[in-house]
């Protein structure tokens, strides 16, 4: 059993990160500001700690009460429409944060850091080769991506410098239940809550935007392998397999029973055309490959929605 902590383990991704590891008998303790993240997202079983990652002072004096050994770094800013609207918020939680974060890790001799990064905002519009491979060099196109390359630069850094071991996982679209349908990221979150209300739903630009979708259980599964495999690492974490957002609306359309059409609107400002993930990295490192099609996490997300979705 190991003392781990998870940064952003009251959010969509973390809390799912958590649960696992708190199954698999860790000792897991749980950071959070709750700005978009949910109290009673964090596994009972977990130690909660609420305070904000960019607090040099917090974040020194929890790793001198915790002395982990792992660290899993999920905590984010999370929508590439915010940090096109503050770049400043966007760097202070992304960047800062995250510095603070491998900086304590390093003086209180963490085993290993994993860092979730992004393969969706990363590698920018001018890509020639889907499905794209990590030997592509990044051109983010939006601050969100600039702040999670810049991370992923400090994190080589300080391990060149200082021996602090690190994985980097760059995740496509990744869906599922928990995803809170109320911010500016998560696309299927949002037409999933607004279709099951017989809400409209807009979709931006003309929906031949193409992403790669990744159910949250797959991610989990790449994370923990990620706890012994793939140091020094940048991997990607998605399913090769591109949908864009007018085929997801039809296959979320059908699972729901919506009967309206969407309502188009203007291109956002940091969306990419096309992205699309090779994972076969993450099949050579970690033996990992994703297990849930589309259209069976799609199912298992509506059905959470249903559940837990108030009309």
């Amino acid at each position: 059993m190991s003392k781990i902590l998870v940064t952003g383990g009251a959010g969509f991704i973390g809390s799912h990160v958590a649960d696992k590891l708190v199954e698999l008998g860790h000792d897991v303790v749980v950071v959070d500001n709750l700005s978009t993240g949910k109290r009673e997202n964090v596994n009972p079983r977990a130690k909660f700690y609420e305070i904000d990652i960019y607090d040099t002072d917090a974040v020194n004096r929890l790793f001198t009460e915790e002395k982990f050994e792992y660290v899993y770094h999920l905590a984010a800013q999370a929508s590439v429409a915010v940090s096109v609207k503050d770049p400043v918020k966007d760097a202070n939680w992304n960047i800062i944060g995250s510095i603070n974060l491998i900086k304590a890790s390093i003086e209180h001799g963490v085993k290993k850091f994993v860092f979730s990064s992004t393969g969706g905002a990363i590698y920018g519009e001018d890509v020639k080769v889907f499905p794209t491979p990590e030997s592509v060099f990044p051109q983010p196109m939006s601050p969100y991506g600039i702040a999670k390359f810049s991370v992923e630069n400090y994190l080589r850094f300080f391990s060149k410098e200082f021996g602090l071991k690190y994985t980097v996982l760059r995740y496509g679209n990744v869906y599922g239940p928990r995803q809170d349908p109320y911010g500016e990221a998560g696309v299927v979150a949002i037409f999933t809550s607004r279709m099951l209300k017989d809400e409209e739903c807009t979709i931006f630009g003309d929906g031949e935007y193409t992403r790669d979708y990744v159910y949250v259980a797959d991610v989990v599964d790449a994370n923990i392998r990620a706890m012994e495999k793939g140091d020094g690492l940048v991997i990607n974490i998605g399913t090769a397999t591109g949908t864009t957002t007018n085929e997801l609306f039809k296959v979320l359309k059908k699972l729901t029973g919506y009967k309206k059409d969407p309502i188009y609107g203007p291109h956002r400002k940091g969306d990419i055309r096309k992205s699309l993930l090779c994972y076969n990295r993450a099949w050579i490192e970690l033996k990992w490959e994703p297990k849930h099609s589309l259209e069976e996490g799609l199912k298992k997300t509506v059905e959470w929605f249903k559940r837990n979705t108030q009309a």
